[in-house]
């Protein structure tokens, strides 16, 4: 195989992997919150307690995928221009 066609292939399949992992799970963990839905704050005493609500996540600390929005959006698109 040429290193062209070796990239392309590997290109193609991490495409079709995203997009799989997209379907299946359009949800991931929050970024700024780690999936907690607040912030981890630490007392005086060193233990950890509960900090502020995340406002990114709204405290479901889930966010949609790139890949999801980007099809939501086409399909917003598509379906708009339909009608």
């Amino acid at each position: 195989m040429t290193p062209i066609v070796l990239a392309s292939a590997c290109l193609l399949l991490i495409t079709l992997g995203y997009t799989v992992k997209c379907w299946l799970s359009p949800f991931g963990d929050c970024r700024r919150c780690r999936g907690m839905g607040y912030a981890v704050r630490v007392d005086r005493k060193g233990r950890a307690k509960r900090g502020k609500d995340c406002r990114r996540c709204q405290t479901t600390g889930k966010r949609i995928r790139l890949g999801r929005h980007l099809y939501n959006v086409s399909r917003h698109t598509y379906r708009a221009g339909t009608h």
